[in-house]
């Protein structure tokens, strides 16, 4: 052999297991084995692994010079002894790790485990947690529903307001008509109004009033003239299902000197405004749903 430490073991063998080389158990069950049982097993595995009876294997030499130098060691009681140590030192580091190991592993999943149980929440409380969580997207989304609503409501209400303050404040009123309809019968529409006013004379604007009743619906004429207005004032137009209530919304006041057919048209509009207008739109109303039931039948 190439070398040895003073037991015949070689440098390259510090870690093979004589005992297994020669086929015999290890460990402590191989220290208690007699010489004469080590030198059988050796003699039964020389017979099958020696050189002559491999020639085509390339590793015979090299294995039974192996088999040969595990025997040398076991067959000296000193080599045999140091070598039994040695197992031993191997043994017992292997279950030093393996217990260290096991420690390690053990600490990591106690770690993994605390973290795990402080993260952990309750199933119950993690399903009221949502719970409320939903609650309160939902709470939000109405109110900012609601809010955008008033916004809106707000808005188109002030803006109606704005230009019915300004209609009131730069318009003769003079020239004004207030018409009101049966909303329950159909709706009229501002292109729909001035195309039916048209006809008495030059409509300069319409406005549809802010809803104020459920079933009557009202909007404010702006003619371009008092004599248009009056025109419009003696006649009550619309869709013959849905007649048109149309009133002045000041006082006609009676002008003698105009020609008998305007002057009636006046004196006829002069006593329903004022203190009374609102009873007189309810009562001509009522009279025109009644006539209008009546020509449908």
């Amino acid at each position: 052999m190439a070398g040895g430490d003073g037991r015949g073991l070689s440098t390259s063998e510090d870690h093979v297991d004589h005992y297994v080389v020669l086929g015999l158990p290890s460990g402590e069950e191989g220290s208690k084995l007699s010489l004469k049982e080590i030198e059988k097993a050796y003699r039964n595995q020389s017979r099958h692994r020696h050189p002559d009876k491999r020639p085509d294997d390339p590793n015979a030499t090299a294995d039974f010079q192996l088999l040969t130098s595990s025997f040398e060691v076991l067959r000296d009681e000193t080599t045999r002894s140091s070598f039994d140590a040695k197992l031993r030192s191997r043994r017992e580091k292997v279950f030093r790790d393996s217990f260290q190991d096991t420690k390690r592993r053990k600490m990591a999943t106690d770690l993994e485990d605390r973290e795990r149980a402080a993260a952990a929440v309750d199933p119950s409380e993690e399903v009221q947690r949502k719970e409320r969580m939903k609650a309160q997207e939902l709470k939000n989304e109405i109110a900012d529903f609601k809010a955008r609503r008033a916004k809106k409501a707000s808005e188109q209400i002030s803006g109606k307001q704005k230009r019915e303050e300004k209609l009131g404040a730069s318009l003769d009123k003079g020239r004004m008509l207030k018409v009101s309809w049966d909303r329950s019968a159909g709706d009229y529409e501002v292109a729909k109004l001035r195309e039916n006013f048209e006809r008495f004379g030059s409509v300069e604007d319409v406005v549809i009033r802010s809803k104020t009743s459920k079933n009557r619906a009202s909007a404010i004429i702006v003619m371009t003239s008092r004599e248009a207005m009056i025109r419009a004032a003696q006649s009550m137009g619309g869709h013959i299902a849905n007649p048109l209530l149309v009133l002045p919304l000041e006082p006609i006041v009676p002008n003698f000197s105009s020609n008998s057919s305007v002057n009636q048209g006046e004196s006829e509009f002069s006593n329903v405004v004022g203190a009374g207008f609102e009873a007189y739109e309810a009562f001509v109303m009522k009279k025109l749903q009644e006539v209008n039931v009546c020509s449908l039948h």
